[in-house]
């Protein structure tokens, strides 16, 4: 709550002062671009620059691991309300290395889970209903390939327009280097 506070107090202040007025923008992504990044937060400032963008340049779709993980998701489908209703022409998939995701388990997501207070009977309503939580909540072991496997999901599309690039992309969430994903 305390935290809160603090958010509202200060955003009272940014808007009185009118600090939003340099991040005013459009609704469509100016470099008609959009990217799929990882909500890793050394990305938050770094990947913009790293890229040369600005407020306004690109759609940016943050998930754990920067994850096409299903064609019929939540990120596909964000991506195609970006190529379809915004203006996007181009998809950059970017996974980083060092990546949460890189070999999480989840056998330890689920015990954090249970020392959390998520009880026995929630997983086994969740089995039940056919999801399979060890595997949904299981990473990847090499970033280059979960990127490769994004990229090929959003390629392979049956609803992706016709010759839209599709690129895949690893930055070093150190330095801000980008390397092709191979």
């Amino acid at each position: 709550m305390e935290q809160l506070k603090e958010i509202l107090k200060y955003n009272e202040k940014f808007v009185k002062e009118r600090a939003y007025a340099p991040y005013q923008a459009g609704s469509r992504p100016v470099k008609k671009m959009t990217l799929v990044a990882c909500m890793d937060c050394r990305l938050i400032e770094l990947l913009p620059k790293a890229l040369n963008i600005k407020n306004g340049d690109a759609i940016i779709i943050k998930s754990a691991g920067g994850m096409v993980e299903r064609p019929y998701g939540s990120v596909m489908k964000s991506i195609l309300v970006s190529l379809y209703e915004l203006g996007s022409e181009a998809v950059y998939v970017i996974g980083h290395s060092g990546c949460g995701m890189h070999g999480l388990e989840a056998d330890k997501m689920i015990r954090d889970m249970k020392n959390r207070g998520i009880g026995e009977e929630t997983f086994a309503a969740l089995e039940n209903d056919g999801i399979d939580v060890k595997e949904w909540l299981c990473g990847f072991q090499s970033v280059e390939a979960q990127v490769r496997k994004s990229v090929s999901i959003v390629k392979n599309h049956p609803l992706l327009p016709k010759g839209t690039p599709v690129y895949g992309l690893v930055i070093d969430p150190k330095t801000g280097e980008l390397k092709p994903a191979g």
